[in-house]
């Protein structure tokens, strides 16, 4: 068995068994939200109603459902354009108007995105106005939708094109080392974004209003002296013109970081389980967890930049894809296209990272406020957002980044009882 026929079954064999895996995990959580939707778990008995929960098992099911067909449409669309052919008809016809070789695949990648957007719209357009609609969280209207679609788009030409220039350019002209200085312009123009998000970027699709004066903004500028944190201000953002869903988070990086509130989450809860939600955002900060997930990202992203550096270089890469002209370009794109079958498998270890960080986020606001008045909050979050109590544990290993509902409440009572058992 030769190279080439070799990596084409490798790769037929990750994306099944990839595809696989996700209709197993589908059906797992189906049947297993299926069959805890008539009875709200005990430890919710008195915080969320029958009627709340079924509602949340129903949204559940249905996301996971719908959730089946563009992973099929997905499937067919990636083998249409690799084996199939696609890429390599796209870019033969690019190659034929004689463009500088940047330019040529800077072509190919943009034709190729706005195609795969397209077709992606339909699902998108269904998720907003049909199932959001239906569960009674979808707050888009039309022009909000177009006009999001239009801001993203000439964003992300203004933003991706001079990004995709320089790293095309250093895997022509930058010799076998190229990937170390393609993984520094990404990292420094990642922290750049980072930086300029909250003021210049994020403003464009959304209005930031800074919280008003008031006993919320009080307590909140306590906790931030308490905790040690500086931020560029505390902003409510009109996140009720697009989702009834509500939010909170940080962003921006250094002095440039703003706190921001979901104007729908400042209708949800108090005052003391704002105090709570801000609390555990701040467990992130103090315990470096978002230090710690740049140096995953960046990680990662080296040694994906190191495996196309010599991946690239192989002529069966191309061929085994169903690419006839080895390039830079299409190094990069059908490496970015395969790598989530090969990884899939991995995603239970971010899994396990990501609630680790979120257990000492809960501990940390455990310790900084009351920790009844998270789990209020929390409790307010799964019933207005209809997440799902009774989640299959396999299923949410592989999807969640937090730990399901009843695990989390219970970590944070225990929290309770010692907090109470020291003031007694």
């Amino acid at each position: 068995m030769d190279n080439i026929h070799g990596f084409t079954l490798l790769f037929l064999f990750m994306l099944a068994l990839s595809t696989l895996m996700r209709l197993y995990l589908s059906q797992r959580q189906i049947n297993h939200v299926r069959a805890h939707r008539e009875a709200v778990p005990e430890a919710f008995a008195d915080k969320i109603t029958l009627e709340e929960h079924q509602k949340a098992a129903d949204y559940t099911i249905a996301k996971v459902r719908f959730g089946r067909l563009p992973l099929f449409y997905d499937l067919i669309l990636l083998l249409i354009w690799t084996l199939g052919g696609g890429l390599d008809w796209l870019d033969k016809n690019i190659l034929a108007l004689n463009l500088d070789p940047i330019l040529t695949g800077i072509a190919v990648i943009l034709v190729y995105t706005f195609i795969s957007a397209a077709l992606e719209l339909p699902f998108s357009i269904y998720n907003t106005f049909v199932l959001e609609e239906r569960f009674g969280f979808n707050r888009t209207t039309v022009k909000t939708f177009i006009t999001d679609m239009v801001k993203a788009t000439v964003l992300g030409l203004l933003i991706g094109v001079p990004l995709l220039y320089v790293i095309l350019w250093l895997m022509a002209q930058a010799g076998d080392q190229w990937w170390i200085y393609a993984w520094l312009v990404i990292s420094g123009f990642s922290l750049f974004m980072m930086w300029v998000y909250p003021t210049w970027i994020a403003p464009i699709f959304n209005k930031f209003e800074p919280l008003e004066e008031g006993e919320t903004l009080q307590r909140i500028t306590d906790l931030l002296k308490r905790c040690g944190f500086s931020s560029n201000g505390v902003f409510v953002i009109d996140g009720s013109r697009r989702s009834s869903h509500g939010n909170a988070y940080f962003s921006g990086f250094g002095r440039n970081k703003r706190i921001v509130f979901f104007d729908t989450l400042l209708k949800m809860l108090s005052t003391d389980e704002l105090e709570a939600v801000l609390a555990h955002e701040l467990g992130h900060f103090k315990k470096k967890h978002i230090l710690q997930g740049m140096a995953i990202s960046f990680t990662t992203t080296l040694v994906g930049l190191a495996i196309l550096a010599w991946l690239m270089k192989a002529e069966w890469f191309y061929t085994a894809l169903g690419v006839s002209h080895p390039s830079t370009y299409m190094a990069l794109l059908l490496f970015t296209l395969i790598t989530p079958a090969f990884t899939f498998v991995l995603s239970p270890l971010l899994s396990i990272f990501s609630r680790k960080n979120e257990f000492e986020a809960d501990a940390f606001a455990a310790e900084q406020t009351d920790a009844k008045h998270l789990i209020h909050a929390l409790v307010n979050l799964y019933r207005e957002n209809a997440s799902t109590l009774t989640p299959d544990p396999l299923y949410s290993a592989f999807y969640d980044s937090h730990p399901p509902a009843p695990v989390r409440i219970a970590h944070l009572n225990k929290h309770a009882e010692t907090a109470a058992a020291v003031s007694a």
